[in-house]
């Protein structure tokens, strides 16, 4: 039950993120790239805290450079779109 309640924790906080900017008035290209740089970030600096993480991992691992935007834009709109189970 624990990684279930930090994977839907990690889709808040995301959520927020991306609702957050679109307050402040930042584009959705604005919010994918900063998703994009994110994922780049995470992907080679931190160890996945859960095992929907580590699939997210393993598909970024795996795409190119478009493919890791298309996966960055699509969590986006996941967590924009107030999806949480």
């Amino acid at each position: 039950m624990e990684t279930e309640s930090s994977w839907h924790q990690w889709k808040h906080t995301l959520g927020r993120a991306v609702n957050l900017g679109k307050a402040v008035g930042l584009s959705d290209d604005t919010i994918n790239n900063a998703a994009y740089r994110f994922g780049e970030f995470f992907a080679n600096h931190f160890d996945p805290g859960n095992r929907e993480q580590r699939l997210l991992k393993e598909l970024w691992e795996q795409g190119d450079d478009h493919e890791k935007r298309t996966l960055a834009g699509m969590l986006s709109r996941m967590v924009d779109s107030g999806e949480t189970r």
